[in-house]
């Protein structure tokens, strides 16, 4: 069971704090007025040597059918995964991310097919851990071809732990894993005191993102 305490004003620099202690916030639903702490008891995370590329996937991402950037469409990113039935993406979550994007602390990887946004993720970036928020697609497989392209870049860029929240079927089937909350708070110190930079600017091909992922770069 997660702990969710009583709503609270928060600010970019509280939220960059709570993240450093293992609190991440989430809304009822899109229009709630009110922002709750959560923190899991159970914390799903990727292993970087362990993500699961089927052959399938491999494929897909060596083809290059898909153009994969960063940090290019930040809100649209964020626009694309609060539009479903259930989200708990509201406006002031929308203000607050979009605020740690414009200070370098949040990042999105956009996946463009002939030009058009087909899929992407967004999260968010302290020391060398990454707290991956959310996901979309619009393409078939478009949203598994940025989670590989994140973990290459995560791994180049020196991250330590990448914190996917919970752990569903679908990341469970990716490699996720879950641990505990109290050998999450362990590899989460581990992390905040170790360098890291996020290769926005770097221009990866599908094949340089499998070998980062693969650890043959």
């Amino acid at each position: 069971m997660s702990r969710r305490l009583p709503p609270f004003v928060i600010t970019p620099d509280l939220l960059l704090s709570a993240y450093s202690i293992g609190l991440f916030p989430m809304a009822e639903e899109r229009d709630s007025k009110d922002l709750h702490w959560v923190e899991p008891e159970r914390r799903g995370v990727f292993p970087l040597d362990g993500l699961v590329v089927s052959k399938s996937l491999a494929k897909l991402v060596r083809s290059d059918r898909f153009d994969v950037v960063a940090d290019t469409a930040f809100g649209e990113v964020m626009q694309a995964c609060a539009s479903r039935e259930k989200t708990w993406i509201n406006d002031e979550i929308l203000a607050l991310y979009g605020e740690l994007h414009a200070r370098g602390r949040a990042h999105s990887l956009e996946v463009r097919e002939g030009g058009e946004l087909v899929g992407g993720l967004y999260g968010v970036s302290l020391g060398a851990a990454f707290f991956g928020e959310s996901m979309f697609h619009r393409a078939r497989d478009a949203s598994k071809v940025a989670l590989v392209h994140l973990a290459a870049r995560l791994k180049r860029g020196g991250y330590r732990l990448l914190d996917t929240q919970f752990l569903t079927e679908h990341l469970a089937s990716l490699g996720a894993v879950e641990i505990s909350r109290g050998e999450y708070r362990r590899r989460l110190a581990i992390a905040l005191a170790a360098p890291a930079a996020f290769p926005r600017d770097v221009a990866l091909s599908g094949a340089q993102a499998l070998d980062w992922v693969r650890g043959a770069a």
